[in-house]
């Protein structure tokens, strides 16, 4: 489908509504199956079905932030040694995935720093001597902030992102900048206009988008946990095609200051790590007001949450509503992946939770709605990268021609079908027939939701209808062709288990809940935890409370040894 075609077609679904089967029938995933249970009944254990673990059974995950605190203050390694771990790791597996831009030069000098604290008895910040990764469209200003641009190839801000800035207050060492589509527009991190990042359970597949590198990062082991965005699941896709957990914050909980905007009603920063334990403290770390975004809220502590797996009842989750939503599961979603999540609905009947079945009637509009609003916000927010106020400059004779070279020069394709898309919507005599109308859906959405999270604790579905895509290299020519990069309605549509909980501004978690078959060790799939906003307590407690209690799998990716991720 060439892209004037995905373009048309997008504005017509938002006036008709559809049910996410046809619009995945459309874009040709895989073949659909469809699964039928009874509103508002519990799902039975006899009902559920799972796959058999390709992996051998393991201990669940630990945190590894809280892993080398300890090895640091008893004395058992130092965050030089750690230094040179990572960065070794690094010069390993970098060639192979691509997930970093750029590597801070400094890793050396700050793990020294933190080990001169430890030898003069100084108070260690939580974050001391962890390893973080930062997307490459959050501002640090020792680093080159890019966007994966060319139009901001060279530039370096003056200043960090609050986010960045907590990091560092907490002692976390930043190692580089990851990749990433370009300016967040994308589900497979090949809109980036310097490199393809692969996923390191197959190299031969994408990590997801469009903070791709970031979880492929966690996922090889490059850092301890990563920032991303999520502007409609560029956390929580990348999570679940890595293996890896990844969370989505309410609207407002985490500064958006220095964070590149794409769309300002939709953008969070959100949180990777091998662990909800680790994502969790992470979350802590960055979270809480701003002076500098009026968006921002203050934070509760989420230590509490992750208890240790001795001290858990047999039925630690007991009494906890589970709603399973009913159109996650319609046509056109892997039918492995059903699987999966349904395996991990019989998990949380096991841990004492009541598992029913909700229908979200408004969730088949959350797709066209989102891509209304978000190109419609990002035509505006992009106006600024024009060669004079930022971004590459071309020569020209004219104001003008200075204006359109420079960004037809330093945009993607992408980028600029976005842009148009979003001044269309926004243009005189098709406001209220498109923007006007995603933002009445928006309000729909938002309802549906809150009807729900009335009678449920919780919300789950997949986070994605299928495992990671393909990458197709074209050995002859030297290029990289996605199985969905040339089909703009087909990555679109893989977006349409996670726009909705941007539409509504609640939380989400995705954890690896099982796998499905594919690349050399089977391909992860994470389920999704939603919840009511302000409430990633609640997740964090059962998605910690899930992954220490869940047997028989292993989510590390073949790519690394046992040496290759030993601390």
């Amino acid at each position: 489908m060439s892209q004037g075609s995905a373009f048309h077609h997008l504005f017509q679904m938002l006036s008709t509504v559809h049910n996410p089967g046809f619009l995945l029938r459309q874009c040709r995933l895989l073949p659909p199956k469809r699964l039928r249970f009874h509103s508002s009944t519990p799902l039975f254990l006899s009902q559920l079905q799972t796959l058999p673990s390709t992996e051998p059974p393991s201990s669940p995950p630990q945190s590894q932030i809280l892993t080398i605190r300890d090895n640091l203050l008893q004395r058992r390694t130092t965050a030089a040694e750690l230094a040179e771990l990572t960065l070794n790791r690094l010069r390993l597996t970098e060639p192979q995935i691509h997930s970093f831009i750029s590597v801070s030069e400094t890793v050396l000098r700050e793990a020294e720093e933190i080990d001169g604290k430890i030898a003069r008895n100084e108070d260690l910040g939580p974050l001391a001597g962890v390893f973080v990764g930062v997307k490459d469209n959050i501002c640090t200003s020792d680093m080159p902030s890019t966007g994966g641009s060319r139009i901001l190839e060279n530039y370096r801000p003056p200043f960090d992102a609050t986010a960045v800035k907590r990091v560092k207050d907490c002692g976390g060492i930043i190692v580089g900048k990851t990749n990433l589509d370009e300016f967040g527009m994308g589900s497979t991190t090949e809109g980036s206009a310097f490199q393809v990042t692969a996923n390191p359970w197959d190299v031969s597949r994408v990590p997801g988008g469009s903070s791709g590198g970031s979880a492929a990062a966690v996922s090889a082991r490059q850092c301890v946990v990563s920032l991303g965005s999520d502007t409609g699941g560029s956390v929580r896709q990348p999570a679940s095609f890595c293996g890896v957990v990844g969370l989505k914050p309410t609207y407002g909980r985490v500064s958006r200051f220095g964070l590149m905007a794409y769309a300002s009603s939709l953008d969070v920063i959100g949180c990777f790590g091998s662990s909800v334990a680790d994502t969790g403290i992470l979350l802590h770390a960055i979270a809480g007001h701003d002076r500098l975004d009026s968006t921002s809220r203050e934070v509760p502590n989420y230590a509490s949450q992750f208890m240790s797996i001795n001290s858990l009842e047999s039925k630690p989750l007991k009494g906890l509503r589970v709603g399973l939503i009913r159109e996650t599961l319609d046509d056109g979603v892997d039918k492995a992946v059903v699987s999966s999540i349904l395996g991990a609905a019989s998990h949380l009947q096991e841990l004492g939770c009541t598992v029913t079945e909700v229908s979200l009637p408004s969730f088949s509009l959350g797709l066209p709605a989102y891509y209304i609003l978000a190109s419609s916000e990002s035509s505006s927010n992009l106006s600024r990268y024009d060669g004079v106020r930022y971004g590459t400059q071309v020569a020209a004779d004219q104001l003008n021609s200075l204006y359109g070279d420079s960004r037809s020069k330093g945009f993607g394709p992408e980028v600029k079908m976005r842009i148009l898309m979003g001044t269309y919507a926004l243009s005189a005599g098709y406001y209220d027939a498109y923007y006007k109308r995603a933002q009445q859906v928006r309000t729909l959405v938002q309802k549906s939701f809150k009807a729900a999270l009335n009678e449920n604790d919780i919300l789950i579905s997949p986070a994605a209808p299928s495992p990671a895509y393909s990458i197709v290299i074209n050995q002859q020519l030297a290029l990289f062709i996605g199985e969905k990069k040339n089909d703009p309605l087909a990555m679109y549509a893989g977006d349409i288990m996670t726009v909705n909980v941007n539409l509504a501004g609640l939380p989400a978690l995705v954890l690896p809940c099982g796998f499905v078959e594919g690349g050399p060790a089977g391909l992860p799939v994470g389920v999704q935890m939603i919840g009511a906003a302000f409430d990633e307590e609640k997740l964090l407690k059962v998605g910690h409370i899930f992954e220490q209690t869940l047997q028989g799998y292993k989510f590390i990716p073949p790519l690394l040894s046992d040496d290759a991720i030993a601390c």
